[in-house]
């Protein structure tokens, strides 16, 4: 038997724990978009609250050929205003907290794409569900956030795609309810999904509630987050089975022991893009860009500093179609 006050402090410093890995452990926002989800309460933030040493931006320079695409009043001002969505590693995060810089994959490949166009970026953090509302109204020339290319967002949208991604499940490490990969969605009838809010996730499961009705099994239910660190914890207090997220961010996660998850594979490839507004000059210039860091090797250093190389693409496209 504990003595009196053993189990308040075990609580706080479980609470502890807990506020300490949320924003480290928290998953990608949005590979198909989407506000984040966290780890649960445990050990080994400081394994993972340092960003990779390695710089593979920090001897990028101007190429005038590409710089020469960019609109002349854009060259002029010499700066990008980027709407951009901070959650968690390897896509974009917090390593030394909201203070100090942000770090991650689509971190280094904005910065490099602005050292090769001559411009600086003015950053802006906002959240996922805001950005691509916001690119119409000139807020911001263009967004990150993993955005996911999708049909219906092509409708409004303008992509230049600089990595492969997508979406897939993850579970708590040692549940027995769902061990395999997510080929079909009726192998989640019955259960309960937690995912991000305004994401390609919330929308192909709302789009295929009915599966499991016409397949004669109980639906599954859909727990929707719009802040950061609330899907995984969720999951580990037992309020929802499974999550659904980005590829890389859920892989990501599932690597680091503290979080406690177990990644059930790939569901749907999407490529992703920086975000613009329909018919936006900029995206010549930034597809260009993003070609010349694939040219020079650039490009796969930094995905290769972040785990992310099986994501790489060989070419930047502007608007492909949405992969079937």
């Amino acid at each position: 038997m504990n003595r009196p006050g053993n189990g308040i402090r075990t609580r706080r410093r479980t609470a502890a724990a807990l506020a300490a890995l949320l924003p480290l452990l928290a998953l990608t926002a949005c590979g198909s978009g989407g506000s984040g989800a966290a780890a649960a309460a445990g050990t080994g933030a400081a394994q993972v609250s340092s960003a990779p040493a390695d710089d593979p931006v920090a001897g990028v320079r101007p190429v005038e050929s590409v710089a020469a695409l960019l609109p002349a009043e854009v060259r002029k001002a010499g700066t990008l205003r980027v709407g951009s969505s901070v959650g968690a590693p390897p896509a974009a995060y917090y390593p030394n907290g909201q203070d100090k810089p942000p770090a991650g994959q689509d971190i280094d490949i904005a910065d490099a794409v602005a050292k090769v166009l001559g411009v600086k970026l003015e950053r802006q953090d906002a959240s996922f569900e805001t950005i691509l509302p916001a690119l119409g109204s000139g807020k911001y020339d263009f967004g990150t956030g993993n955005f996911g290319v999708t049909t219906e967002r092509l409708k409004t949208i303008d992509f230049v795609t600089y990595i492969n991604d997508g979406q897939g499940f993850a579970v708590k490490t040692g549940n027995t309810t769902l061990t395999t990969q997510v080929s079909d969605l009726t192998q989640l009838c019955g259960l309960t999904i937690g995912t991000g809010a305004g994401t390609t996730f919330e929308k192909t499961l709302t789009a295929q509630k009915g599966v499991c009705a016409a397949a004669g099994k109980k639906p599954y239910e859909v727990k929707v987050f719009s802040e950061t660190g609330a899907v995984t914890t969720a999951l580990q207090q037992g309020r929802i089975d499974v999550v659904m997220s980005t590829i890389n961010g859920l892989r990501h996660q599932a690597a680091q022991p503290a979080a406690q998850t177990a990644f059930l594979g790939e569901y749907h490839r999407l490529d992703v893009g920086f975000a613009f507004k329909k018919g936006s000059p900029l995206t010549p210039a930034l597809q260009a860009a993003v070609n010349e860091l694939i040219k020079d090797g650039t490009y796969a250093r930094i995905l290769k500093k972040w785990g992310t190389t099986a994501s790489a693409i060989d070419t930047s496209q502007i608007n492909p179609a949405e992969h079937a």
